[in-house]
């Protein structure tokens, strides 16, 4: 089916040129806004790219400019996989707010318990130090709590593998960012399922939708 054959007012049935559902995503958004142009080409690459790119810029802008206007830590490098899960494949699994929120959660909770159990919590950043066995152990322990508790809880979200991370490695350290970082994750979501919703995709409200 090419877009010619797609009639007027009817989602494209197939996922466009990198597929996903990010045509689907753009097709929805164009509809509701009555933007015709990019109707007629919602299966091109260069619009696929271009709501990539403004998407992206919104997504990260929104929560830097809320870190400019707090002090606060609300951009870390984990948002960015897990904003283009949320606009790329929202249906799937991981990309669900449940996944997103337990999986970052989870993240957080095993970087700093590694913190505590290798006695790192007051310590410099590895990355304005040299790397230790301390830190070594720490980041691999974060990490391995990670994994295994998401597929324990059935929460898979891989960019709280890099979340955890940033814990165990001493980057955000502090209970108090670390709660940063989890407002900065629903901020996230919220978006994601405004975004998703206005085009048209029935992102879910908390679980992964059937199969």
């Amino acid at each position: 089916m090419t877009e010619r054959d797609v009639p007027s007012g009817r989602r494209p049935e197939q996922p466009g040129p990198i597929g996903g559902d990010m045509a689907a995503i753009v097709f929805g958004l164009a509809g509701r806004f009555r933007l015709d142009a990019l109707n007629a080409r919602h299966d091109s690459t260069t619009v696929m790219g271009l709501f990539a790119f403004v998407n992206g810029i919104i997504a990260i802008g929104a929560m830097a400019a809320v870190a400019l206007a707090t002090g606060e830590p609300f951009v870390f490098p984990s948002l960015g996989p897990t904003a283009f899960l949320l606009f790329y494949t929202p249906m799937l699994p991981a990309s669900s707010p449940r996944n997103t929120i337990v999986g970052h959660a989870i993240g957080a909770a095993a970087g700093y318990l590694s913190l505590v159990v290798f006695g790192l919590t007051d310590a410099a950043p590895a990355l304005a130090t040299e790397v230790t066995g301390g830190r070594v152990g720490a980041a691999a322990l974060s990490l391995g709590l990670t994994s295994g508790a998401m597929v324990w809880a059935k929460v898979p979200h891989p960019p709280a593998g890099a979340t955890t991370l940033i814990v165990s490695l001493g980057i955000l350290r502090e209970p108090s960012q670390l709660a940063v970082l989890m407002v900065a994750v629903l901020l996230l979501v919220l978006q994601g399922f405004v975004i998703n919703r206005l085009a048209g995709i029935r992102y879910p409200a908390w679980s992964p939708a059937p199969a």
